[in-house]
């Protein structure tokens, strides 16, 4: 899909664990986890130590990751130079590949974006921190397959999540965006159906999945009060 198209029909519910809190000594038994528990996408964070403070993974380990998963990877480029290194996570194997705004500046987002497409990157995402508005967003709306919005800031896992960037998400819904809309940042049982209901439909998971007792049951919870968050 090149962009979205304004659409009634909600996207279809995503469950997308992030692998940033997962046992990183046994990343392919993980993968095979997460896929066995039923999740729907592998969310890869990709950190450089300048845009955010921490640093995580680089291509070498995608395409690791690529090797051994059925999965897409959901890869989210918290890194300066997103158009720089876009070709290594494309080749890697990145299925999403999402850059934020706040790296690329206004000027420089739709360029990042004809970058991935010329890539051939399958899906092409956006993100923005939780203190940047959605209304810069508005340019990119009919570019982009995905728009991901921070309800933490990123850097690490397990921080709180912030409940004022739902009002980003129902403004996105408002201007017809049919694209995903994804959720990244303290999402568990008790968020996960306000983002639903706001209007997102890919949810980002860290802690509260992979410190389940029983991924898969989690998974399971999860989609249930997302499907049934998205009832009229």
């Amino acid at each position: 899909m090149e962009g979205s198209t304004p659409s009634t029909a909600a996207p279809p519910l995503v469950i997308a664990p992030s692998l940033l809190s997962s046992d990183f000594a046994n990343l392919e038994s993980e993968i095979r986890r997460v896929e066995a528990a039923g999740a729907d996408w592998h969310h890869v964070d990709v950190m450089d130590g300048h845009f955010v403070p921490n640093l995580t993974i680089g291509p070498p380990v995608v395409a690791a990751l690529a090797r051994v998963a059925t999965l897409p990877l959901d890869v989210h480029l918290m890194i300066s130079e997103p158009v720089r290194y876009a070709e290594a996570f494309a080749r890697a194997g990145a299925h999403v590949l999402t850059f934020h705004l706040e790296a690329t500046g206004d000027a420089g987002a739709q360029d990042a974006v004809r970058a991935f497409r010329d890539l051939g990157v399958p899906q092409v995402g956006v993100s923005i921190n939780p203190d940047t508005p959605a209304q810069r967003l508005e340019p990119l709306l009919d570019a982009v397959d995905l728009v991901l919005v921070m309800s933490v800031f990123p850097g690490f896992g397990g921080q709180a999540f912030m409940p004022e960037v739902l009002a980003k998400t129902a403004w996105l819904r408002e201007q017809g965006f049919g694209g995903h809309v994804e959720m990244d940042g303290g999402v568990d049982a008790d968020t996960l159906p306000r983002c639903v209901e706001a209007g997102a439909n890919a949810l980002v998971s860290g802690s509260a999945l992979f410190g389940a007792p029983d991924l898969a049951a989690e998974v399971a919870r999860f989609r249930a009060l997302g499907e049934a968050a998205r009832r009229p």
